[in-house]
């Protein structure tokens, strides 16, 4: 405390302070000394970020400098209460205290900035009121974090690079416990979500409220003292003949700059990354299944993009109880229009749903899988959406988008709204994170953006990082926002030496939140695991009610507690060498025992069992896991 003490006096006079409900958090804004507008965070008493900037630059005007305080709105508390079709949590019970700060800039020109504090977290976003044309420059946002911090990041590609030219998609391996300052590969700088230590704290950066109208964010690849400041896309970023950055006519506002704040169990269990979205849009509840499905293209690739193989994996879905059945590219070239309505109708009788995959892209990158640049036009979309309706088509999956410039994102934007309007469900690939858009189109049933199995599956130094990677992504990637990871394999990778043992494989199943899981899994490899494994599958929850963390370190290990209806499902996995003791408290539990899978003798096998509530310790393989069920 006296690093803090002495640190404060050293400010100007603070001018307003916010406290969340809990009064744990508390978020101090001022003007310092060369006339910024500046902000710090703590909790419970301990600094979590240092003097931190707030401003925006405009064309038509600076609001970063040269700035006053005019006034601050009264205290007043944000109530809010929504539902999720397929997340960590069900229903969710928002509670925070919210302020808006008037600023004048040197100029004159009016400029706000709201705050909104929650038990867990913060989040800000700006205004620019008035009438005209508004053209976004530069954010000065900042997040100082104190000498000892450190950082678990994902570095962003560079736009235009990689196979085909199709970066950025999301799909780094994250750089994980290290000073926070560390700079990043390259210019492009890092993705969010961004996990920090911070003292006693922990923080997950990300952004969420983005309406299409405004381009997407990252951290900056400057990050010198561990100041990482809010970066931009690559001019490269955008639609063709798009523009980049956000152009809005009337007031501005911004996205949200959120920030998840306070022990691991508080960040983990945070639902922040989707309650600062707008409300869902309207769609048919009984479209709205979400659910596994069969997937050919991960292990046998292109060459399973034919009919009889595709049927197989209908029958594949239908024998597990899942609900769809994925055809990927080139549908239309290798099955065609009349025989993917056959394997329609085919699959319907068995209760299965068919998804058929879309190339998004235009002129922003050389990929030549089918159908291709069919869904750039208003007309287009409404042709296509019209043709797959017509064979019997549940849902598209999107791949292959340009990055994070304003116009890509009103690409996205438009998708959106218009599947959802067609009553179509929707799967983003190579693609952004998504922001919170599961919460405003609960059809979005999961998105990409993550270095998924499929690379594992391309090179052994990929499948040896999976492992760490895998044990990592509950933290970051898939901490608000559904990931299509496309988990689970028991028996052979062509050309690849699996490193995960099978109990990790079941863990991810649990472990992973996506609305549709497309489970890797081939129908002969299913065959080859025991009959419990293989009815846990089946009999998985579609949605998930509530979620504990239990346990973890990032990168190293997890267990996490998921509750449907009465049951809860404990996983976890263990991305270490060596074999980890984790004791658990499942004291809500009471005194039930669970069911428990793990891993048996070799990295192939099973062993079954009990965990017994209201404490047990399990012991984790190297590269194992296991799942329990208490019903």
């Amino acid at each position: 405390m006296r690093f803090i003490a002495s640190f404060l006096i050293a400010l100007p006079a603070l001018a307003h302070a916010l406290s969340s409900p809990d009064g744990q958090l508390q978020v101090d804004v001022s003007v310092n000394a060369q006339q910024q507008l500046v902000y710090t965070v703590q909790r419970a008493g301990e600094p979590v970020l240092l003097p931190s900037r707030l401003g925006l630059v405009l064309a038509q005007g600076d609001y970063a400098h040269g700035v006053k305080l005019v006034s601050a709105s009264k205290v007043k508390p944000h109530r809010e209460q929504y539902t999720l079709a397929a997340s960590k949590k069900r229903r969710v019970d928002v509670r925070a205290n919210e302020q808006t700060f008037s600023v004048a800039n040197a100029a004159g020109q009016p400029f706000s900035v709201t705050l909104r504090a929650f038990n867990d977290g913060l989040a800000l976003r700006y205004t620019v009121p008035g009438a005209g044309r508004k053209q976004f420059q530069d954010e000065l946002t900042s997040f100082a974090f104190p000498p000892d911090a450190r950082a678990w990041l994902q570095p962003m590609s560079v736009a235009k690079t990689g196979w085909k030219r199709t970066n950025p998609s999301y799909e780094e391996h994250y750089q994980m416990d290290i000073p926070a300052g560390t700079p990043a590969p390259s210019h492009a700088g890092w993705v969010f979500p961004a996990l920090f230590r911070s003292g006693a704290n922990w923080v997950a950066l990300t952004e969420a409220g983005m309406d299409g109208r405004f381009h997407a964010s990252r951290l900056a690849s400057d990050s010198t003292g561990g100041t990482y400041r809010i970066g931009l896309p690559e001019a490269s970023e955008v639609n063709t003949h798009g523009h980049l950055l956000a152009q809005v006519d009337g007031p501005l506002t911004t996205p949200w700059r959120v920030l998840a704040i306070g022990p691991l169990k508080t960040v983990m269990e945070s639902t922040l990354g989707t309650d600062l979205a707008a409300p869902a849009v309207a769609f048919d509840p009984a479209k709205l299944q979400p659910g596994p499905a069969s997937w050919s293209w991960a292990l046998l690739k292109d060459e399973g993009t034919v009919f009889e193989v595709q049927k197989r994996f209908i029958d594949h879905a239908a024998d597990m109880h899942w609900p769809y059945t994925l055809v990927d590219a080139d549908w239309d070239r290798k099955i065609g229009d009349a025989k993917m309505k056959e394997l329609a109708d085919y699959a319907r009788a068995k209760g299965v749903g068919l998804l058929v995959w879309y190339n998004s892209s235009g002129a922003w990158n050389d990929t030549e899988y089918s159908p291709k640049s069919a869904l750039l036009t208003p007309a287009d979309r409404a042709r296509e959406f019209a043709r797959v309706k017509a064979i019997g088509i549940r849902g598209l999956k999107v791949d292959f988008f340009g990055g994070d410039g304003a116009s890509m994102q009103a690409y996205y934007l438009d998708l959106l709204k218009e599947t959802a309007a067609a009553g179509l469900l929707l799967n983003f690939h190579g693609a952004t994170l998504p922001r919170g858009w599961s919460r405003t189109f609960p059809h979005l049933m999961t998105v990409e953006a993550v270095k998924g199995f499929e690379f594992a599956t391309f090179t052994q130094e990929d499948q040896d990082a999976v492992v760490r990677h895998a044990a990592m992504l509950p933290f970051a990637r898939n901490l608000f926002d559904p990931m299509d990871f496309t988990p689970v394999v028991f028996h052979d990778i062509p050309n690849i030496q699996r490193a995960t043992r099978n109990g990790f494989e079941l863990a991810e199943s649990v472990l992973f939140l996506s609305g549709i899981q497309h489970y890797a899994e081939t129908p002969e490899g299913m065959a080859t695991v025991p009959a419990d494994v293989k009815g846990f599958l089946r009999e998985l929850p579609r949605r998930w009610d509530e979620v504990r963390f239990l346990a973890g370190e990032p990168g190293r290990f997890v267990v996490l507690a998921r509750r449907a209806g009465t049951q809860w499902f404990v996983a976890g996995l263990n991305a270490d060498d060596t074999p980890r003791e984790v004791p658990l408290d499942l004291a809500w539990l009471g005194r039930r025992r669970g069911e428990l899978i793990t891993d048996g003798a070799g990295p192939r096998e099973f062993a079954s069992g009990r965990l017994a509530a209201p404490a047990a310790t399990v012991t984790l393989a190297p590269h194992g896991g296991f799942v329990a069920r208490f019903r």
